[in-house]
């Protein structure tokens, strides 16, 4: 029987022998609300009888291939826990990056669409940093095209107690004008799925992944769209594949001239993110 944290450790990486370690590692140490660093220190400690319970319940979900958001139901972007479940995107590290960029953009009354939103995560942490900057008066959007995502992200917003209108589209179709508008919308292309973690496929949803055989389609449509839901000056904030770069420079030559368009790599020295500002 096992007793302590390294026990079940060793456990579970017998059990879910296929799991990466990362993984279990990061599910037990969120079950006992331990850092990563105590988490290390504390591999004696002792659980008790509902601990190790809990543990080998999560332990046979992570054999099966659920994801370790998804068996504890929220995963963390920007410091905040966002609620998640199948249906929805976990949230990604390098989506925080593009929030941090727009969030240096917005100004007292902007009005933000979250396109795609998802679990709602780009919004709530929007809001919630806006509101330490002292940014007031921001009306918030968010839109997606699946129901079970909407209702998570509605979810969200009442935990943080952020008001946002949420709307049911497909791109920009039936959407009004915002000032900013961000988004980390489907990339993966078709030919990238065998390169795929196994765990991202079986869990997450496909059309929150595959932007079709280029991994452009979204960007093709939003490029002939944006310029209807923007404001005179209005800005955009989008997330991309990083072998996508050049296709997404050309596409917006093309389609977006009067734009101010700029492309940044994320930390890893990806290229990740582009902004869109129009000069008119």
């Amino acid at each position: 029987m096992p007793k302590t944290l390294k026990d079940i450790r060793t456990l579970a990486g017998e059990i879910a022998s296929d799991a990466r370690v990362e993984d279990i590692d990061y599910l037990l140490s969120e079950r006992l609300d331990l850092t990563p660093s105590q988490f290390e220190l504390k591999q004696d400690m002792i659980l008790d009888d509902e601990q190790i319970k809990q543990a080998k319940k999560d332990i046979k979900k992570l054999a099966k291939g659920v994801s370790p958001q998804y068996i504890l139901g929220y995963a963390w972007f920007l410091g905040y826990k966002i609620m998640v479940q199948r249906g929805v995107l976990i949230p990604r590290f390098e989506t925080e990056e593009l929030v941090e960029w727009a969030l240096k953009t917005l100004n007292d009354n902007d009005t933000i669409l979250d396109l795609g939103t998802g679990s709602g995560c780009i919004t709530v942490a929007l809001a919630k940093e806006a509101e330490k900057n002292n940014i007031k008066n921001l009306n918030f959007y968010a839109s997606d095209i699946t129901d079970s995502a909407l209702r998570i992200a509605e979810e969200n917003f009442l935990t943080y107690d952020v008001d946002a209108t949420v709307r049911k589209a497909n791109v920009l179709v039936g959407l009004g004008k915002f000032d900013k508008i961000i988004s980390n919308p489907p990339y993966i292309k078709k030919s990238e799925t065998s390169e795929m973690d196994k765990n991202v496929l079986q869990n997450e949803p496909k059309e929150a992944l595959f932007g079709g055989e280029d991994g452009l389609e979204f960007y093709k449509r939003f490029a002939k769209q944006v310029r209807e839901h923007l404001n005179s000056h209005g800005e955009f904030f989008l997330e991309y594949g990083f072998s996508e770069k050049e296709e997404l420079a050309d596409l917006f030559a093309h389609e977006l001239p009067d734009f101010e368009i700029e492309f940044r790599n994320d930390m890893a020295g990806k290229p990740r993110m582009v902004h869109g500002r129009w000069q008119k």
